[in-house]
């Protein structure tokens, strides 16, 4: 931490649930003692999904990157058709990334992944969401591919997921057009485009 912020604190006052639903929402109340030495009652909410993974999936003979589509109820809320293109990713629920991501993979789209490489870990929305993202790619073939894939349809899941399979450059032309929005699913197919150009 820099010279700046080495004096500032944090004392939570309250932590109060809002909703625990699906997810946690919390609202916490809190002393920020800044880098001046003030201090500053604030409150924000907190929601808590739990720590996720995500993959890309790249079979280099054929050419392509393996993604899903799958609806979103956030997205749609903010004025979206609600059907994203994203790579597979999923929550831990308490399994190790590597664990986690390859159960991701093989119930979205199929692909029994073999070799993984951690790539990096994120905050993705830490202004609000708690939640934290290791980031994963893996070699795939078409031989890896041992069944359809489309998630899991069951009373907690509902998952109903397409499996589109794209050659890369297409894929990041879809950035710019805007038919790919995923945050997760766009650093990874850059991370892609600069790993071909090194």
């Amino acid at each position: 931490m820099s010279e700046k912020f080495r004096n500032a604190s944090i004392e939570i006052l309250k932590d109060e649930t809002l909703s625990r639903n699906w997810y946690h929402l919390r609202n916490v109340t809190f002393n920020y003692t800044g880098s001046s030495g003030k201090v500053v009652k604030m409150k924000r909410e907190v929601y808590d999904r739990g720590n996720g993974a995500c993959i890309l999936l790249q079979d280099k003979v054929r050419g392509i990157v393996v993604l899903v589509r799958q609806f979103r109820m956030p997205a749609f809320q903010n004025r979206h058709s609600g059907w994203l293109l994203e790579v597979p990713a999923g929550l831990l629920d308490g399994d190790h990334p590597e664990e986690a991501i390859r159960r991701e993979a093989m119930e979205e789209t199929g692909y029994q992944v073999k070799a993984v490489r951690h790539l990096f870990k994120s905050f993705m929305s830490p202004g609000a969401v708690t939640e934290t993202i290791d980031f994963f790619a893996a070699e795939i073939d078409i031989a890896d591919r041992v069944t359809e894939g489309g998630g899991l349809d069951n009373d907690h899941e509902h998952e109903d997921i397409e499996v589109v399979e794209l050659p890369l450059d297409q894929a990041l032309a879809m950035i710019s057009t805007g038919e790919i929005m995923d945050a997760k699913t766009i650093m990874l197919l850059q991370w892609a485009d600069l790993q071909r150009k090194a």
